[in-house]
């Protein structure tokens, strides 16, 4: 089946299950049937304002066709830039609302903007899609493939559009590199390479305590188990325990995970995953890798990514972007520039070029056509699960000196091999240095389960604190 019917065969498998599906929403609200001219301006919600989400509410601001009307977060100590900014860009002052519920009551609002962190993701998306409003939510899509494939289901079924926040899809360079990648002018891709080299050092270790004033810790945690308050799995923190985020694989990883995806052109899981790397270097409160392979094999072709958070070089001038190898050259696409090369190393051709993601999804919304979006839900569903996978993996595994870890294929013996001399080259001993040795995972994409291997099939969906539970039907 090629890749074009293998899409259409997963766009009407996913219709008609969504039509089969009962209606049902945990918010007692009523859907929005405005529906803007061409000319009226889009009224946004914006939930989660510390980080990201303030780069959500300049963009809105900054665009005469849309109004930021509204802005959540549980935490008020935060709010007061983003109020200031959207008052001093636009001359009028947003409402702020601590609980999503509450602002959703709002049926004049068009759109939500989600930047909260990955636990809230699928239940915000999820909450807007029924309250009646389109959704950009950023990357990762979800915090687990089960909840990602609700908001799949959601988007389809209420006739709602939803974008992932990976701007990267938007930009020129890339647009064009990958059109590039794609007319076969490097030959077969042989290998897609992910390289994400941020260097961070470790959180420490803090005791428990009593959240900051104001805050409304219950709708922070949200879906998530029940936790003392830390500030190691607050603000930021909380990237690094896996029962808020999913590391740096999933905190910038999804890039370049989802430009490799892109680059190969596959529009369907990989067959197998497997993950080699731990939490290196630091004694500290996060469980999740700082230093990490993960390798996803599609049968043809693979990707491999790496992530590290300990001092590195660059891999072919390439410290957080791509490099996709070819038969007859390869492909670097990166902070450091983008370019094709010739197997020898010399420029071929370069791509420049800039974009809007924010732009992109505000246009598509005006005029209601899905198929503008350039990181549209279920290719964001797609490229997150390639987080996933590699996590779970990982969970699964067993702790191993690296120097000892027998790779599966030519693939990971050579990303074991750069592992070591990374850890030499910082100081670690790699037959001392203990690794998690992640198990060999087998993924049945079509069913989107593992074969016959209940306990990663456990993690795929998580249990859900009630009342902020992600139903089955949507």
């Amino acid at each position: 089946m090629g890749r074009l019917s293998r899409r259409k065969f997963l766009e009407d498998s996913l219709l008609a299950a969504a039509a089969a599906a009962c209606a049902g929403s945990p918010l007692p609200l009523a859907a929005s049937s405005r529906r803007l001219g061409p000319n009226e301006r889009l009224r946004v919600g914006v939930v989660g304002v510390r980080g990201q989400g303030r780069v959500h509410v300049g963009r809105y601001a900054g665009f005469p066709d849309v109004e930021v009307a509204a802005i959540c977060d549980p935490d008020p100590n935060v709010i007061t830039d983003a109020m200031n900014s959207v008052e001093k860009k636009t001359g009028r002052k947003p409402e702020h609302y601590l609980d999503l519920r509450r602002m959703l009551e709002d049926k004049s609002l068009d759109v939500v903007s989600i930047a909260a962190p990955n636990h809230w993701h699928v239940l915000a998306s999820l909450w807007a899609i029924q309250a009646g409003k389109d959704v950009y939510v950023e990357k990762p899509l979800g915090h687990n493939v089960w909840e990602q494939r609700k908001l799949v289901e959601a988007s389809r079924k209420h006739d709602k559009l939803v974008q992932m926040g990976n701007y990267t899809r938007s930009l020129g360079s890339h647009r064009t590199a990958i059109e590039y990648l794609r007319s076969g002018k490097l030959g077969k891709v042989t290998l897609a390479r992910g390289l994400c080299y941020n260097r961070r050092g470790s959180i420490g270790k803090k005791p428990d305590g009593s959240p900051p004033p104001g805050v409304n810790y219950d709708l922070w945690l949200g879906p998530a188990p029940e936790r003392p308050f830390n500030p190691n799995r607050f603000h930021y923190n909380w990237h690094w325990n896996f029962d808020f985020g999913g590391g740096e694989i999933a905190n910038n990883g999804i890039y370049y995970l989802d430009t490799a995806r892109w680059g190969i052109g596959k529009d369907e899981h990989p067959k197998k995953a497997v993950s080699i790397g731990g939490r290196l270097a630091w004694d500290d409160d996060g469980n999740t890798p700082n230093t990490q392979v993960g390798i996803l094999d599609y049968g043809d072709v693979r990707i491999v990514i790496e992530i590290r958070g300990l001092e590195t070089k660059p891999y072919r001038d390439v410290a957080n972007g791509n490099v996709f190898h070819c038969e007859k050259g390869y492909l670097a696409v990166g902070n450091r520039g983008t370019a094709a090369f010739d197997p020898e190393g010399k420029v071929i051709e370069k791509f420049a070029g800039s974009g809007d993601h924010f732009r992109n999804f505000v246009d598509a919304v005006k005029s209601r056509k899905r198929a503008m979006l350039t990181s549209e839900v279920l290719e964001g569903h797609l490229s997150t699960t390639l987080c996933h996978l590699p996590n779970i993996s990982h969970r699964l595994g067993t702790p191993q000196p690296l120097s000892e870890v027998v790779p599966g294929d030519d693939a990971a013996a050579e990303a074991v091999e750069r592992m070591k001399a990374h850890l030499n080259d910082n100081g670690l001993d790699p037959g001392k240095t203990l690794v998690q040795a992640g198990k060999p995972l087998v993924f049945d994409g079509a069913a989107e389960r593992f074969v016959d291997d209940s306990a990663a099939d456990a993690l795929l969906r998580r249990d859900y604190r009630k009342p902020y539970v992600v139903p089955d039907s949507v």
